[in-house]
């Protein structure tokens, strides 16, 4: 069930919400959390309901797992416990997400014809096994106390955050989970929660699946493209990227608040960031605070020389890269931003730098190039475009002074998608909308902020309404019902 789809909206989420608060109000709040689970359990089965299994039993394997840390048992039984949790979760990881990555390799290397598996990925498997790392690290560690199986099990699966993210921390999710204050009907969250899940929606619906035409047809055609195909195909992926893992982050965000549950900030207007550091402290903020406090720390962070630093800093960005899915191209695509990110260090510690609109254009042009190895599906397919966008061949046959008047037939979008004033396969339409999202990234307010100055009043009503009219007819009449990036990792 996706959150862009008519079921969600219209019978899911307003059937949960009103049956979490009726429960939470005549019963106790056990049935309410009760209540919550089986629907987000049912919102997890509703793709593949066999991998129900799965997320069952890995919560209570971890629960089960984080009773062997009481202060009262042995040092011996509580470090075993702690190792046997963490292999449990990274080879639960490692077999559905991995294992047919590794046979692939090992059949090129070994010139072995060992079958694959042919396993299907698990939804949300990289983010609930990672979340239950850290919290059996924590509880190890004595900073949590010993939680309800019914708040445990609220926390793994909430369905807001369980498919993509955000990555959430217990210390911030439990305490909010048993507080007997959130189980009231709270109008300005509900207010403020509509406001943001609609901006998100729209982000999805009516500008992330409109860009992605554009960047599937120039992936797809990319040994045909041109230098000014190429910038556009990568532009268009970079900004169908950005709307479509914001729109998810402001949609889980606003669903949360109707619970009057405040999820953390996983996506900050990352296109505005000066340098590769400020970036990943914008995009998807919350992968990052787990590698920084759960791997770069632990293996030393900065505190055993420079040397030692830098491998810290390429190990958490190779693990960033694979996390992201089971390809040498998104380990390519860790590793860059890995190796950036050390530069930046060492700029730093000469004291070099450059102008802030020079260091925020390097990024950006960086950031756009990057994610082509993290759409593509081949090193030869990225390859060729990257290739394309730095060369600027010219083709004297299709010069730039008639390309506004020349159809755009690798980016056409096809009569399904043709609007009454214009076609999405035009080339001005393509490049101004282009210049005009990015611009939006760029510049403006982003939905947080929007959110944290939001009032209950008219102005705000008819943005709403206007934002929700629009997207619905896109949904409606368009009827695009894609799944989110971000389900693929």
């Amino acid at each position: 069930m996706l959150f862009n789809s008519v079921p969600f909206i219209f019978v899911f989420l307003p059937v949960t919400v009103i049956g979490y608060f009726i429960l939470a109000k005549i019963g106790s709040s056990k049935f309410s959390k009760v209540w919550l689970v089986l629907c987000s359990l049912f919102f997890y089965a509703y793709w593949n309901p066999i991998y129900i299994l799965l997320i069952l039993g890995s919560m209570i394997v971890n629960f089960t797992i984080s009773k062997c840390f009481s202060q009262h048992l042995n040092s011996k039984i509580r470090k075993g416990a702690i190792v046997l949790g963490i292999l449990f979760n990274i080879g639960l990881l490692g077999y559905f997400k991995y294992a047919d990555f590794f046979i692939k390799n090992i059949n090129t290397v070994f010139h072995t014809e060992i079958a694959l598996l042919h396993i299907m990925l698990p939804l949300a498997i990289s983010f609930f096994t990672f979340q239950q790392i850290a919290y059996l690290v924590d509880r190890y560690k004595g900073s949590y106390t010993d939680p309800k199986l019914s708040t445990y099990l609220l926390f793994v699966t909430f369905f807001p955050q369980l498919i993509a993210g955000p990555i959430v921390h217990h210390k911030e999710m439990m305490p909010q989970f048993e507080n007997e204050e959130n189980k009231r009907v709270n109008w300005d969250n509900i207010a403020r929660g509509l406001f943001i899940f609609i901006i998100g929606l729209t982000k999805k619906v009516a500008i992330a699946d409109t860009v992605a035409i554009w960047a599937n047809a120039g992936f797809q055609n990319y040994e045909n493209l041109s230098t000014i195909d190429a910038w556009i195909t990568s532009l268009s992926y970079t900004t169908q990227l950005y709307f479509d893992f914001s729109g998810y982050c402001d949609m889980a965000i606003g669903i949360g608040l109707l619970f009057n549950i405040k999820l953390p900030v996983n996506f900050f207007s990352p296109y505005k960031a000066r340098n590769i550091q400020d970036f990943w402290n914008r995009w998807h903020m919350t992968l990052t605070r787990f590698l920084t406090h759960y791997v770069y720390i632990p293996l030393g962070g900065n505190r055993k020389g420079v040397s030692r630093t830098y491998v810290n800093i390429l190990i958490i960005f190779f693990i960033s890269g694979f996390w992201h899915g089971a390809g040498w191209t998104f380990i390519i695509w860790g590793m860059l931003h890995g190796i950036a990110s050390v530069i930046v260090r060492l700029m730093n510690k000469i004291n070099l730098s450059f102008p802030l609109i020079v260091s925020w254009f390097i990024t950006f042009i960086f950031v756009n190039t990057t994610w082509v190895y993290f759409r593509a599906t081949s090193f030869e397919q990225a390859n060729t475009i990257i290739r394309k966008m730095f060369l600027f061949e010219y083709n004297y046959d299709y010069p730039i002074r008639k390309f506004f008047n020349k159809p755009m037939e690798i980016f056409a979008a096809g009569d399904e998608y043709d609007f009454i004033f214009f076609t999405l396969d035009n080339p001005k339409i393509i490049v101004f909308s282009l210049f005009v999202l990015l611009l939006i990234s760029f510049i403006t307010r982003n939905s947080i902020e929007l959110l944290e100055g939001f009032k209950t009043n008219i102005r705000n009503l008819v943005f709403v309404q206007l934002l929700m009219a629009i997207t619905l007819g896109v949904i409606f009449f368009i009827n695009k019902n894609s799944e989110f990036l971000y389900f693929n990792f």
